[in-house]
């Protein structure tokens, strides 16, 4: 696997991805084959947590592009027409947005309870 950005390299741009991989016309039950894909994502060494819908992922912009890319292929790779839903948050010199997001949402709702 090639090497990750660090965030000191200044061409690191930090992307936040939520994306769902699956397959086409495999049948009702998916999670035999989203495990396939959550494997890929959790092998690449980026930061990762999966949910009932997506998996969000974060890192450089190209590492995550690759890390997509490459959980994708998994399926493809096994003949199946995959579907692949992607949304992107890139904000360069930001970091640990995954955890910073939702620690500010909390904050602002603590305070308007109050």
């Amino acid at each position: 696997m090639p090497e990750l950005t660090t965030h000191a390299d200044e061409d690191y741009v930090n992307t936040v991805a939520a994306v769902s991989i699956a397959p086409s016309g495999t049948g009702e039950e998916l999670s035999e084959y989203v495990a396939q894909v959550v494997a890929v994502i959790r092998d690449s060494g980026l930061k990762n947590e999966t949910n009932a819908m997506f998996t969000n992922i974060e890192g450089n912009l190209d590492d995550v592009m690759r890390v997509v890319r490459d959980a994708t292929m998994t399926l493809v790779s096994q003949g199946y027409r995959t579907g692949v839903s992607l949304k992107l948050d890139i904000r360069p010199g930001m970091h640990d947005q995954m955890e910073r997001k939702p620690q500010l949402v909390n904050e602002i709702l603590d305070r308007q309870s109050k």
